[in-house]
């Protein structure tokens, strides 16, 4: 058969969409349809149950289904014969991911990707799962035997159906709307017994917090952070900041292109698996300078140096903002752009550098994790299990010429690594996981004094702003162009939150400006006012089975969790009562998910340590190119403080409707002439301070 003989490719109605995932999907024979009015009018029309199919494009068992079934003609000729089809990434639809998923968890007791769920014309689920492999095996029925039974129960038992998608649907919507239970005052104990719990399950030889799987979390090590500066504790602070090493050290860590993968399949930090998420980077690096700050350990911040500039070289767009995720496969096999044969490593480096890199990332000629079945004999995970001068001494080198060969080696390996075929980018942009990188970014201007960090910071909050608002609301996802999907409760909070660490690394009121319209527009849309907490989703979202108000902390912090940090920051900068009361609200009315089950609401608890230890309000006022001025602000952010809102008045521009504005900054003046700082509390100050010394004394005292 000649080319132009050859059968033209199937093309469904994914071709239409923008995200990588669902464009994966585009040629399969099945007849995809994404989320929407006509697909649900086609079920309803023709009568048919709806197969909706979830997942997200950095999802190796996605692949492995796409593959098995979904590009086979026999399983599409079933399932387009039977069923309309919907599939959707969950990364733009965090509402029908959630929705659905909680029902697949009522019904198998487990959960994950790809998820498949079958639903009545009404959108009520009835069965559902995760991963099938196409044909029977080991006793379990295959994808097409599954698909043909519920065909068949639709057509004969679809009485039975519509009960148990009737009871099941009633299950979600009570599990999704009403978690909270009764509101209970708060109390630091919530903080303490949070803590106690996480050293319970502390991993005293190789850091981390439980069993295998680990996953690398974020908040837990920032709630231990915090615990640490109220009470001293050094227990907290080795669970912080040894979790942070050893993950560092450990192969979840790419040691050649910086960054962390997803998680770590064993105890060990040693054999990851390899997707790379913005969310999971863009909560690391703070939680690295933060460490950082409250040790001095120039390790931690080499490591959040590192994380933010992957994120700069690899994942952002020409737009300014930050792409979504690098794939865990390149070439078919998961982990093969990262893993190194030692005979590889030897003829980049050659003998000498060879030796000494094989020694110091445990590279062997077997190979380093063999008990791993599905990698090939002889590959290498690069990861350190001893430190640099121990390893150093060994070779007779002083740590700085040991370590100034070590970078100069890994230059040379990732040169080699970038001419591999790379993972696959998933480079659609979400507003809330550019909030998170833009604090991160912000941040790590503040701490490391990278001014391409700001600068990257701002650059991708103006695209947020100008690309990714419609009518003045914020919209959820922008691909090649294109903006589209309104926006969630996560996407206002995580932006806001942006925003405000944006104004207190520049101190530029636009950023502050922006942030408080947020805020305004996420209350507006998503507010609860009979419950004291926020929905997922405002009213425009439709076709929906249920209004969820997400409150658990997952991968990602929940939407209520951070707009509660938003809004306790604002209420300090702006002195806005409103935002306050409705703060204490939504921490109040998760009273008894905070107390029973703490492992779960660890972000939520980092602001229950906000509310119940009231930050420090620094006001600096000075000439902005003033050197005395930066030495001020370099006070500020040298230590940890981990609850504070920072203001400043520049003398060059400061009037008198400064202080309205910003109230921190009424009626601050310089002293003498000088630059001076102000740390205030409940808008009580103390004696204004001149020198970094000073300043350094102030905000270390309780």
């Amino acid at each position: 058969m000649t080319p132009a003989q050859a059968k033209p490719k199937h093309t469904n109605r994914l071709a239409n969409e923008t995200s990588p995932y669902l464009l994966q999907h585009a040629h399969n024979p099945v007849d995809w349809y994404p989320w929407g009015d006509e697909a649900i009018a086609k079920a309803r029309a023709e009568d048919k149950p709806i197969f909706l199919s979830i997942g997200y494009s950095a999802c190796h068992w996605c692949h492995v289904m796409e593959h098995e079934s979904f590009e086979s003609e026999s399983v599409a000729e079933i399932l387009n014969a039977n069923f309309v089809c919907i599939k959707v990434d969950r990364e733009e639809r965090p509402d029908i991911d959630e929705i659905y998923m909680t029902a697949v968890q009522i019904m198998t007791s487990s959960g994950g990707w790809p998820m498949s769920v079958w639903l009545t014309p009404d959108l009520k689920p009835f069965y559902g799962g995760t991963y099938y492999p196409p044909e029977d095996n080991y006793g379990r029925p295959g994808f097409k035997t599954v698909l043909n039974s519920i065909a068949q129960a639709w057509k004969e038992r679809r009485l039975d159906v519509n009960k148990s998608a009737d009871q099941l649907t009633q299950y979600v919507k009570q599990s999704t709307s009403a978690r909270a239970g009764e509101p209970g005052e708060l109390s630091y104990d919530l903080v303490k017994d949070a803590v106690d719990e996480l050293s319970a399950s502390y991993d005293h030889s190789y850091g981390g917090f439980g069993s295998a799987p680990k996953f690398p979390s974020a908040p837990s090590i920032a709630l231990c952070l915090r615990h640490y500066y109220n009470t001293g504790d050094k227990i907290a602070l080795e669970m912080a900041t040894f979790t942070l090493t050893r993950m560092y050290c450990g192969g979840m860590y790419d040691h050649l292109g910086g960054g962390f993968h997803r998680y770590s399949v064993d105890a060990q930090w040693l054999v990851p698996h390899f997707e790379k998420m913005l969310y999971d980077n863009a909560q690391l690096a703070p939680v690295y300078l933060e460490a950082y700050q409250a040790t001095g350990d120039r390790l931690l911040a080499r490591a959040a140096r590192e994380i933010l500039d992957y994120e700069l070289r690899d994942m952002q767009d020409a737009n300014g903002a930050f792409h979504s995720t690098e794939d865990a496969d390149s070439e078919g096999e998961e982990g093969k752009f990262y893993i190194w044969t030692q005979t590889e490593i030897m003829s980049i480096l050659g003998d000498a550098d060879g030796y000494l890199f094989c020694q110091y990332y445990n590279v062997r000629p077997g190979g380093n994790f063999n008990s791993h079945e599905k990698y090939h004999t002889g590959q290498n995970i690069l990861h350190v299990t001893r430190p640099a001068d121990a390893v150093a001494k060994e070779f007779s080198m002083s740590v700085d010429d040991f370590e100034k060969k070590l970078t100069e080696c890994r230059a040379r390996m990732l040169a080699v690594r970038e001419e591999r075929v790379r993972p696959g980018l998933d480079d659609k942009i979400l507003t809330s996981w550019n909030g998170l990188m833009i604090s991160a970014l912000a941040q790590g201007y503040q701490v490391l004094g990278d001014t391409r960090y700001r600068e990257a910071a701002e650059r991708a909050a103006k695209f947020i702003l100008n690309e990714m608002r419609k009518d003045g609301k914020l919209l959820r996802t922008h691909r090649k162009g294109e903006s589209r999907l309104l926006a969630y409760l996560d996407d206002y909070a995580f932006t806001t939150i942006a925003l405000i660490d944006l104004y207190e690394a520049t101190f530029d009121e636009q950023w502050l400006n922006a942030a408080d319209e947020l805020a305004c527009g996420m209350i507006e849309q998503f507010w609860d006012k009979d419950n004291g907490s926020f929905f997922s989703t405002t009213g425009d979202h439709t076709n929906l089975i249920a209004r969820t108000k997400p409150t658990y902390d997952g991968a990602e912090p929940s939407g209520n969790s951070m707009a509660v940090i938003a809004l306790q920051r604002l209420a300090k900068l702006r002195d806005n009562g409103e935002y306050r009361d409705k703060a204490s609200q939504v921490l109040k009315a998760n009273h008894e998910n905070l107390k029973s089950s703490p492992r779960a609401y660890m972000k939520m608890l980092c602001a229950v340590d906000y509310e119940m230890n009231p930050p420090k309000e620094i006001a600096i006022v000075g000439a902005a190119d003033s050197d005395s001025t930066r030495t001020l602000f370099a006070a500020v952010h040298k230590a940890f403080v981990p609850n504070k809102v920072v203001a400043f008045a520049d003398t060059a521009n400061a009037n008198g409707e400064l202080g309205k504005r910003i109230p921190l900054l009424a009626d601050k003046i310089m002293v003498d002439g000088k630059p001076a700082a102000y740390v205030c509390k409940n808008y009580s100050c103390q004696l204004p301070v001149t020198t970094p010394d000073e300043l350094t004394r102030m905000l270390g005292a309780k």
